[in-house]
């Protein structure tokens, strides 16, 4: 199934320079076919995640010992790449509370150490503790060394020891890469352990057991969203840029960033998919910004990733957008179908308020004020091009996800950088290390 629909007629970029780019990404497209015979032993690993049948097999036999335990609140402990993704698809199928589905857990996510943030979670992990709620914990850490994403383990692993006393390991559950110093804990504690790949990136680690194993604890179909993952590779693997979705929208963006458009903005028209926006916002932003090129030539290498959200940010962006520089080149994304629709009543005493919208669905509406900007859009001659998403499924929104990886590849492919290194993010890591130190 052809989950989505892109469209690059406002991108104003002619063929014959999409052309040559093309030429440019065969190499990248031929060298990630080839990745597919080479497992986890490449780069491009995120890949070949999708088809791996015995971490599928691994995370259900998981699943579904912790869901025995009956649950009421999983508590995911993790930063960046490590929630991102999970959340994102979560909110993408459930919404942002929880009214489609109802899931019986609860999850709640640390990726900060923000006192306050941190304790309002813990409070709310001691409250259902007391009721005699089963609460589980889930640490995912790549590295396995993250400072706040341990700072907030120490946190919770001391309350599930008051609580639980000596059958807390039961309700711990360790996301890392073998042999990492977290890993090596959770073998030393009995705690049940799921590994990342080594050369699967963090932002890139979504299909993995990073997000599968607490999405499906939740009820997400994961099977169906590895087979939408599956189904973008073919289209993302051909050598015709006109075909390769990923790969065409990747020469539109670099083709801007040529002309010195070095803002991309990621307009979601959907509300429940806000947390693909910052998922995306780090895909781009890690992998995209670098300090020198794959020849190791020194250059400042970026664009810059924002996320806006339609309608509301027409009333607190599209101002500067539309009337401020023209660096900004916009990806509208919207929805085909959504879950629900509401009509507005017949009320004719406000027809002289606003105008033809009564009777009207608030779909009809959205698609109105849709076009509305794209119309703006094209009278001040700003770039953009757009997504349509046929629904907010899994498979639907694993084929999004999968395609949004592909288009990062060939954009860092594009402009000689490696999408697999995040070098500066360790200054801030070190730094803190030392000021820790003299605490």
């Amino acid at each position: 199934m052809n989950a989505l629909i892109t469209d690059h007629r406002h991108s104003n970029v002619n063929d014959a320079t999409i052309a040559k780019l093309g030429t440019r990404l065969l190499s990248e497209i031929i060298r990630i076919n080839q990745a597919q015979t080479l497992g986890y032993d490449t780069d491009y690993a995120f890949v070949n995640i999708v088809n791996d049948a015995k971490l599928f097999d691994e995370i259900k036999e998981l699943v579904h010992a912790k869901q025995r335990l009956k649950p009421t609140i999983m508590l995911v402990v993790g930063i960046g790449g490590s929630n991102l993704g999970t959340l994102a698809i979560q909110q993408a199928l459930y919404g942002l509370f929880y009214n489609e589905h109802d899931p019986e857990i609860k999850v709640y996510y640390l990726d900060t150490v923000d006192s306050d943030y941190t304790n309002d979670i813990l409070l709310l992990a001691q409250q259902a503790l007391e009721k005699d709620e089963t609460v589980l914990l889930n640490i995912i850490s790549k590295s396995g060394t993250t400072t706040e994403s341990i700072a907030n383990f120490e946190i919770f692993l001391n309350l599930f020891k008051s609580y639980y006393e000596d059958e807390y390991k039961h309700y711990i559950i360790v996301t890392s890469d073998h042999g990492s110093a977290l890993w090596q804990l959770a073998q030393d504690e009995q705690f049940a352990t799921l590994t990342i790949p080594k050369k699967l990136g963090g932002r890139y680690s979504v299909f993995s057991a990073v997000g599968l194993f607490p999405l499906a604890m939740i009820g997400v179909d994961i099977y169906q969203l590895l087979r939408g993952a599956q189904s973008a590779i073919p289209n993302a693997l051909t050598t015709d840029i006109f075909e390769n979705k990923a790969a065409l929208s990747a020469a539109h963006m670099y083709a801007h960033y040529k002309q010195q458009i070095a803002i991309h903005n990621f307009f979601i028209f959907s509300v429940d998919l806000q947390g693909i926006g910052a998922w995306y916002r780090q895909l781009m932003g890690e992998s995209i910004g670098k300090a020198q090129l794959r020849s190791g030539e020194k250059a400042a290498i970026g664009i810059l990733p924002t996320t806006s959200i339609g309608s509301t940010d027409l009333h607190s962006m599209v101002q500067f957008y539309l009337a401020g520089p023209n660096s900004t080149y916009t990806t509208f994304l919207s929805v085909e179908t959504n879950k629900s629709d509401l009509i507005i009543p017949a009320q004719q005493q406000f027809e002289k308020i606003v105008h033809n919208i009564q009777d009207k669905s608030l779909a009809t509406i959205m698609r109105a004020i849709l076009h509305g900007a794209f119309q703006a859009y094209q009278e001040k001659n700003r770039p953009f091009s757009t997504i349509t998403l046929q629904e907010k499924s899994a498979y639907c929104i694993g084929q999004l996800l999968q395609f949004k990886m592909f288009e990062i590849i060939y954009l860092a492919a594009l402009l000689s950088i490696s999408p697999f290194d995040q070098n500066e993010v360790e200054l801030y890591k070190q730094a803190t290390r030392k000021i820790l130190a003299h605490e």
